[in-house]
C-alpha cells in the first residue's frame, strides 16, 4: 500500500508540473498552442458574455490585469483616428489674398509660400480635432490643385514646381499658428513656422497647338504629404500653404494655382504614449 501511495504521489507531481501542448508533442511553455492558424477562444470575452466586447465594429483589445487574468479593458486604446472629414477644403475659387482665398499667384525662383484654402464645413470633426492628453500625432493628407491662366491653357513649355505644406492652428481655423511641439521644439521648414508634411510636384505643358499640348490644362492634380508631431492637450485645425514657381517667367502670363478644387483628405491619427 505504501508503494502504491508513493507512486501516485510522484505521478501527481509530474502532472502538476507538466507542460501542455496543443498541436505539438514538444511544448516549449506551460501551455503551448502550436500552428500558424491556431486560435484561442475565451467564451467569457465574447460579444454575448462581455459588454466590453466591441463585436463586429472593431477588434477589442485584451489586457492582462494585476492578477494575470485576461480582460477587456474599458480604457481608451493607445491609438485613434481623430480627424477624417470628407472633402476637407472648400471647392469654389476665391481669389482674395490669404484665407479664405484659395488662389496663389505664380512667382519666380525663390521663397514665398502663401496661406490658402478654407475648411468646407466648420465645426468639431470637420475643421478641428481635440487631444485630451499628449500624443504623437500622425498627419496624412492628399491636396488637390489646379494650374491655369485666365481663359487660356498653360502652353509656354516652362517647367514649374508646386510645393505645399500643412500647418496647424490652435483653437480653431482662425487661431494662431502652432509653431512649437509639446516639448517646445520649433516646427519649421525653409523658414516657414509651423510647416509640416512638406510635399511638391513638377508640372510642365507644351504648345496648345501641338500634339497633346493642352492635356494638363484645366485638370486637377494631387500632392500628398505625411509627417509626425508631438502635441499636448488642446484643439487644433489643419491648414495649408503653397507656392508655384517657374525658373523663366518670360512669356508665362498671369499663371495661378488654385488649392482645393477637387476632393481633399486630411487624416489625423493620435498615438498616445502615457
Amino acid at each position: 500500500m505504501r508503494k502504491i501511495l508513493y507512486t501516485i504521489t510522484i505521478l501527481a507531481n509530474s502532472i502538476a508540473f507538466a507542460q501542455v501542448g496543443v498541436n505539438t508533442t514538444a511544448p516549449a511553455e506551460e501551455l503551448n498552442v502550436a500552428g500558424p492558424t491556431s486560435i484561442i477562444r475565451v467564451e467569457g470575452l465574447n460579444e454575448t458574455n462581455n459588454p466590453l466586447n466591441l463585436g463586429n465594429r472593431q477588434n477589442s483589445r485584451v489586457y492582462v490585469d494585476a492578477d494575470g487574468d485576461l480582460v477587456l479593458a474599458d480604457t481608451p486604446a493607445d491609438i485613434g483616428i481623430l480627424f477624417n472629414p470628407a472633402n476637407y477644403l472648400d471647392d469654389p475659387l476665391v481669389t482674395s489674398a490669404g484665407p479664405p482665398g484659395n488662389q496663389i499667384n505664380q512667382t519666380g525662383t525663390g521663397s514665398g509660400y502663401s496661406y490658402a484654402g478654407w475648411p468646407r464645413v466648420i465645426g468639431p470633426g470637420s475643421s478641428t480635432f481635440t487631444l485630451t492628453k499628449p500624443a504623437i500625432v500622425e498627419i496624412n493628407y492628399s491636396l488637390s490643385y489646379l494650374i491655369q491662366k485666365t481663359g487660356d491653357p498653360v502652353d509656354d513649355f516652362h517647367a514649374r514646381t508646386a510645393q505645399f505644406y500643412l500647418y496647424l492652428r490652435s483653437g480653431s481655423h482662425v487661431g494662431p499658428i502652432v509653431t512649437t511641439d509639446y516639448d517646445g521644439v520649433p516646427l519649421n521648414f525653409a523658414g516657414n513656422p509651423g510647416a509640416l508634411g512638406y510635399s511638391g510636384n513638377f508640372y510642365t505643358n507644351g504648345d496648345s497647338t501641338g500634339a497633346g499640348g493642352t492635356e494638363g490644362f484645366d485638370k486637377v492634380f494631387y500632392a500628398t504629404g505625411h509627417d509626425y508631431v508631438k502635441l499636448g492637450p488642446g484643439t487644433y485645425s489643419p491648414a495649408f500653404a503653397g507656392i508655384l514657381f517657374v525658373a523663366d517667367t518670360g512669356g508665362t502670363g498671369a499663371v495661378k494655382m488654385q488649392i482645393g478644387p477637387g476632393d481633399d483628405e486630411v487624416i489625423i491619427v493620435a498615438h498616445y504614449y502615457n
